[in-house]
C-alpha cells in the first residue's frame, strides 16, 4: 500500500514537524498583527552552524521564545530549537506538543548534539526563572547569568553565541504589584487582575515587540574539553549581559510609545 503523504508527519531525530514548526494558524497571526515583531541586525545571523542564541527573558507565560522561533526562522530560514525544563513535558500531550513545535528537554547532552552534531541554533534564557518574575522596579533590566554555563554550552559545541535584546516582551504582561510568599517573588500583573488569575495568563496585550540581533561572539577556546576555567565562563557571561543591558537600555530610550514601539 503506498504511503500518503499528507496523512503522515515527516519527523527529526527530536521529534520536530519538519514541515510544521511555529509556522502558521493563530501564532502567526499574532506574530504579525498582535504583536507586530520587527527585527534589527538580522544579517549579523550566521547563515550555516550552529549558535547559541540568548535572549531577555520576561512576562507571565512568556511567550519570547516563540517570537523568537518564529521569527529567525521566517526571517533567515534558519530552524530554532528551544530548551525547555523537563517538569513541562510530564503534562498530558504536553511533550509531545513542544517536540513537534522544536522543543527539547534542556540537558547539557541534547544542546550539545544540537549545536556540534546537528549545527542547529539553539534558544536559552540564561536568567531562567529569575526573569519573569522579577519585581516591577527592574523592569527592562537583566536578571543574573548564572555562573557561565550557557557560555560552556557554547564553547564544548565550538559554536558563537548570539544575543538577541527584546523590547516590549514585559508590557504585554506588565506587573503592576509583587507579593513575596516564602521568600519568593510573586509578580501581580494588570492581566491577571482584569481577566483572572488563569485566562490572564495567557491573555497579552498588544505592546509592539522590537528585536534587536547582537553581533555574534566567537571564542578562542578548543571545543569538546571536559572542563573551562569558571573565571572565563563567568567574565564572557557578564560581557554578554553588559552588551544586551545596554541595547535595552537603547531601545527603551527610543521607543516612542508602549504601544507603539
Amino acid at each position: 500500500m503506498q504511503r500518503d503523504e499528507d496523512e503522515f508527519e515527516e519527523l527529526d531525530r527530536w521529534g520536530r514537524g519538519l514541515r510544521d514548526s511555529t509556522s502558521g494558524g493563530i501564532f502567526e497571526a499574532a506574530y504579525r498583527s498582535w504583536f507586530r515583531v520587527e527585527w534589527e541586525g538580522l544579517d549579523l545571523v550566521p547563515e550555516q552552524g550552529g549558535a547559541l542564541l540568548v535572549s531577555n527573558h520576561a512576562g507571565m507565560m512568556p511567550v519570547d521564545g516563540g517570537l523568537i522561533q518564529h521569527g529567525i526562522q521566517e526571517e533567515t530560514g534558519r530552524l530554532v530549537y528551544a530548551l525547555a525544563h523537563h517538569g513541562f513535558f510530564r503534562f498530558p500531550f504536553m511533550g509531545r506538543l513542544l517536540n513537534r513545535t522544536g522543543t527539547v528537554v534542556a540537558h547539557p547532552d541534547n544542546a550539545h548534539r544540537l549545536l556540534r552534531e546537528d549545527g542547529r541554533f539553539v534558544l536559552v534564557f540564561p536568567e531562567g526563572e529569575k526573569g519573569p518574575v522579577k519585581p516591577k522596579t527592574e523592569r527592562y533590566k537583566l536578571q543574573r547569568f548564572g555562573r557561565g554555563g550557557f557560555v560552556e554550552t557554547a564553547m564544548r559545541a565550538g559554536v558563537p553565541i548570539l544575543p538577541i535584546a527584546l523590547m516590549g516582551t514585559e508590557d504585554t504582561t506588565p506587573t503592576i504589584a509583587n507579593l513575596h510568599l516564602n521568600g519568593q517573588n510573586m509578580p501581580i500583573t494588570l492581566n491577571s487582575l482584569l481577566f483572572g488569575p488563569i485566562l490572564g495568563a495567557f491573555a497579552h496585550f498588544p505592546a509592539k515587540i522590537r528585536a534587536r540581533v547582537l553581533p555574534p561572539v566567537y571564542f578562542e577556546e578548543p571545543p569538546e574539553q571536559s572542563s573551562y576555567p569558571r573565571s572565563v565562563l563567568m567574565d564572557q557571561a557578564e560581557a554578554i549581559r553588559g552588551d544586551m543591558q545596554e541595547a535595552l537600555d537603547d531601545m527603551y530610550a527610543a521607543r516612542e510609545s508602549l504601544w507603539l514601539g
